[in-house]
């Protein structure tokens, strides 16, 4: 199909210079001609049935209707001698009831044509989407590759979509907050299409990158759910704990002013929000104070009373030095560790060796069987039930050997825990708003506000400090890992994302721990 200009000056070519037409008005609908209701359309039949006009110049009769409405107007407005003449520049009409039978015929092929198309891209959507793929255009983050037809990831913007839902699941930002860091810090714009994109995400897109299950790889299509072939950037079960905190009940919503705890803590007395506010005292201090929110309507108000920032972030310095290891004990455990990693990856290579072997044996049988039943040396039924019993078990050594080598893996993460709780304190000092909430939710659970007294649990796999740790107590935490990671437990994943992002930003701007020098070798 030509484009309008192109139309347009055919059309021109070949009436313009004829004595017997005169134009009195030109129009380029930009509405498709598939549904009644084109603005342009029908101001040009107005004006034919005033009598400004006699006949329509048109590139073809689908020009003028793909729809039974508006090809019904033409085909009337002829009968009734508003329309004494109609020309295509690639068709010839002769108003008699032939041409009108014709052009009746021609606007229903349109019409046949345009139900047709119709059918055949639903039909086409249907089987890509069965097969995994988005048919639509992908979101951002992703790239549609035009050779393979497939989606692909975009090096330029995946990474900063996954901080998103990374900082989405620390708790400690709203979406709003994450468009700001998304605009001002990390520079993230949309992809310039054509003359559109290249700007910045607002609020609402990042609410519709929140909730979009395509990101966990999954594909949303006429209120069905099909699996997608993409690589997901994040798993099912973070994607469902990002959905609980955009929606999660009872919580603070997010303030102008920002505290560092609000909506981590409960009321140990009656289970409801811990709230903060700025208080001015008669000579004009400031000082925040977190108190319940003693918002029950179906009982007695609460009665515990507030207490200041200072005294609670003093209590919350207290946990973080309870699960703070000594620089003493902390050199003792990573030499421990280190020691613990050489032995069991000296035995993890024995093993990968061994099932590597069985693996390779397995592949020969399923080999030597297969040629056994070309050469007709056994029949279909055994060729069958043989190559099923080789398949499971080579999907077994399969799946134990990629189980030994994750093991082989659960030492760097051991380490990154040990070493951010021998920093917390520091970091817990130094950091903004932002940062200490981060801190404890990271290591902290089930935060309780009772009588002024804060509870906290140590979320696994801290560790609170009493004396010095024995070799299988470390044994314990490295196994406590160990399951976490086999098992992809989503919190644990989170907690490691938590203390690898605080390291990173905010551990490099702290002075090194010094280590205590031991005194009596050095008067020796």
């Amino acid at each position: 199909m030509l484009s309008l200009e192109s139309q347009r000056t055919e059309i021109t070519r070949a009436f313009g210079n004829d004595p017997l037409i005169a134009i009195v008005g030109a129009y380029e609908e930009a509405f498709s001609a598939k549904a009644p209701g084109r603005p342009q359309f029908d101001d040009m039949l107005r004006r034919i049935e005033r009598g400004e006009a006699e006949g329509i110049v048109a590139w073809h009769p689908d020009r003028l209707a793909r729809n039974s409405v508006d090809g019904g107007k033409i085909v009337w407005f002829l009968d009734r001698k508003l329309i004494k003449d109609l020309k295509f520049a690639t068709y010839t009409f002769e108003n008699n009831p032939q041409g009108k039978f014709m052009l009746s015929i021609f606007l229903g092929q349109s019409k046949y044509y345009v139900d047709a198309l119709s059918e055949n891209v639903k039909r086409g959507n249907r089987t890509k989407i069965e097969k995994g793929w988005l048919p639509n255009q992908a979101p951002i983050g992703y790239l549609n590759c035009k050779e393979t037809r497939t989606i692909i990831l975009d090096p330029e913007r995946f990474r900063h979509i996954r901080r998103m839902f990374d900082l989405m699941l620390t708790g400690a930002y709203s979406p709003r907050q994450i468009c700001a860091m998304a605009r001002d810090e990390w520079g993230l714009r949309t992809r310039q299409r054509r003359k559109l994109g290249g700007t910045p995400l607002s609020v609402s897109g990042i609410y519709r990158i929140l909730t979009n299950p395509f990101y966990a790889g999954v594909l949303a299509w006429n209120g069905q759910v099909y699996p997608g072939k993409h690589e997901p950037l994040l798993t099912l079960d973070e994607f469902e704990l990002v959905q609980t905190k955009l929606g999660r009940p009872r919580q603070a919503r997010p303030q102008k002013k920002a505290f560092a705890f609000t909506g981590l803590i409960r009321c140990g007395a009656c289970g409801l929000s811990v709230t903060a506010e700025d208080k001015v005292n008669r000579h004009g201090s400031r000082y925040t104070y977190y108190h319940c929110t003693k918002r029950n309507d179906r009982g007695p108000r609460c009665q515990q009373s507030s207490v200041q920032a200072g005294a609670l972030e003093a209590q919350i310095l207290g946990f973080l030095e309870s699960i703070t290891l000594p620089e003493r004990q902390h050199q003792w455990t990573q030499e421990r560790l280190r020691e613990t990693q050489s032995a069991w990856m000296a035995e993890d290579e024995h093993r990968i060796q061994a099932l590597d072997k069985a693996y390779a044996g397995v592949s020969t049988s399923l080999d030597t069987l297969t040629n056994l039943r070309l050469r007709e040396m056994i029949g279909d039924d055994e060729f069958i039930q043989k190559r099923a019993e080789l398949q499971q078990e080579q999907l077994r050594l399969r799946t134990r050997l990629e189980r030994v080598k994750r093991e082989t893996e659960m030492f760097e993460p051991v380490t990154d825990f040990i070493s951010f709780s021998s920093r917390a304190v520091d970091l817990f000092r130094a950091g903004d708003v932002g940062t200490k909430r981060l801190i404890l939710q990271t290591t902290g659970s089930n935060l309780r506000l009772t009588d002024k007294i804060l509870h906290i649990d140590t979320r696994k796999p801290f560790f609170r400090v009493s004396g010095s740790r024995s070799y299988s107590e470390l044994l314990a935490v490295v196994k406590d890992v160990r399951t976490s990671m086999l098992s992809g437990d989503p919190e644990f994943t989170q907690t490691l994302g938590n203390v690898r992002d605080l390291m990173r930003k905010h551990g490099e701007a702290l002075a090194p721990v010094p280590k205590k020098e031991n005194r009596w070798r050095k008067a020796a």
